[in-house]
C-alpha cells in the first residue's frame, strides 16, 4: 500500500469517527493535545498522525488502531465501531454525585451527634463539589454542553456557599457578581455548542464537508 493511500484511509477514518462523535476539530484537538490545524491537516491527508496519536484517538473513539489504518465501507463502519456506553457514563456520574452527598450526610450526622448542632448548610457546601465532579466527567467524555451546565452550576453554587458561610443574609447582592461571570461562560461556550449542535442536527452539513474534502483530494491528485 502506498503511503499516500494510507494517509487518505486514515484521513477518512478520522473524519468519520470525529463527525460521528459530533466533535469539532478543535474539540478533538483538545482531547489529544493537538491543534485544530493539525486535525484539519490529517483529515485532508496532507499528513498522518504518529502511532502514539493513533492509539490515543482509537481509545477515545472506542476502536482499535487497526481500525484507524484500514479502509471500510459504510456498512463496515456501522458494524465495527463500538457503541459508546452512555448508560454506563450516566451511572458513573450519578454514583460520584451520590457519594459526595453521602459524605455530606455523614459529616452532618457526626456533627449533630457529637456537637448537637444541625448544620444543614453542609449540603449546600457539597454542591460546588458536585459541580466540579460534573465538569470532570463531562470534560473526559467531551460533552461540551455538559461542561457548560456544570460550570454554570459551579459559579452559582460557589456564590451560594459564600453567602451562607458569611452568615450575613444581607449580602444578597453578592449574587450580582454571578451575572457577568455567567455571561462570560455563555460567550465562551456558545460558539462551541452552536457548532456541535449544527453538526449533530444537520447531516447535510456533514455531507457537504465530506464532498469538499473529496474534491480537495481529487484536485491534489
Amino acid at each position: 500500500m502506498l503511503e499516500k493511500d494510507l494517509k487518505e484511509i486514515v484521513a477518512q477514518n478520522i473524519f468519520y469517527l470525529r463527525t460521528t462523535a459530533h466533535m469539532t476539530q478543535y474539540e478533538l484537538g483538545e482531547q489529544i493535545n493537538y491543534s485544530d490545524k493539525a486535525i484539519s491537516k490529517w483529515e485532508r491527508a496532507d499528513g498522518m498522525p504518529d502511532v502514539y496519536v493513533l492509539k490515543s484517538m482509537s481509545e477515545l473513539f472506542g476502536v482499535t488502531v487497526d481500525y484507524m489504518l484500514t479502509e471500510h465501507s459504510e456498512q463496515d463502519k456501522k458494524i465495527e465501531k463500538k457503541p459508546i456506553n452512555t448508560r454506563g457514563r450516566t451511572l458513573v456520574m450519578n454514583i460520584v454525585m451520590s457519594a459526595i452527598m453521602c459524605i455530606a450526610l455523614f459529616v452532618f450526622v457526626i456533627i449533630a451527634v457529637t456537637l448537637d448542632k444541625y448544620i444543614w448548610q453542609i449540603f449546600i457546601y457539597a454542591l460546588p463539589a458536585i459541580a466540579i465532579a460534573g465538569i470532570a466527567c463531562s470534560g473526559a467524555w467531551h460533552r461540551t454542553f455538559g461542561v457548560f451546565l456544570f460550570i454554570s452550576m459551579l459559579v452559582w453554587t460557589t456564590l451560594l456557599t459564600i453567602y451562607f458561610a458569611l452568615g450575613n443574609y444581607g449580602t444578597w447582592m453578592l449574587f450580582l457578581l454571578g451575572i457577568p461571570v455567567q455571561v462570560i461562560v455563555f460567550l465562551s461556550f456558545g460558539v462551541k455548542i452552536n457548532i456541535r449542535m449544527s453538526q449533530k442536527n444537520n447531516p447535510i452539513l456533514i455531507t457537504a464537508i465530506e464532498k469538499i474534502q473529496k474534491k480537495s483530494k481529487k484536485n491534489d491528485k
